[in-house]
């Protein structure tokens, strides 16, 4: 008997003492979440030195000055004759290939001088940050 009451109480003691901290527990605390945009300092790249390009001399020889032509070419280099030959088509051709190229690049400086803007940080007129918009 006295073995069966020690038996109770240790059970009823052991229930007592699991529960009592489950009944003492505060509810669980809501949580709330907060999306804020960090803004990254990128640094911007050196953009390459423009070019410098040289103006070559353009000679426009027909069957009228080619004696003419043939004898300053040879006076001013030397004695040395080059030709080099294109005819009017591919001359408008090479033409168009040049402004081709001149648009691609002023498109490209467009496109470096948006993305240096738009990731550059602004800074007020005192000289310090402005403050980031949560």
């Amino acid at each position: 008997m006295y073995l069966t009451r020690l038996k109770m109480i240790a059970v009823l003691m052991s229930v007592l003492l699991l529960t009592s901290c489950a009944l003492m527990t505060k509810p669980p605390r809501e949580v709330e979440i907060k999306t804020v945009p960090i803004k990254i300092k990128i640094t911007q790249p050196v953009l390459p030195r423009p070019i410098d390009m040289k103006d070559p001399q353009w000679y426009v020889v027909s069957e009228k000055n080619l004696d003419e032509f043939l004898g300053r070419i040879k006076k001013e280099s030397g004695g040395q004759l080059v030709f080099f030959a294109m005819s009017p088509g591919d001359y408008e051709l090479m033409a168009f290939n040049l402004q081709e190229i001149k648009r691609y690049v002023k498109e490209l400086k467009e496109v470096v001088v948006y993305y240096k803007t738009v990731t550059t940080v602004e800074e007020e007129t005192n000289g310090t940050p402005e403050p980031e918009n949560p």
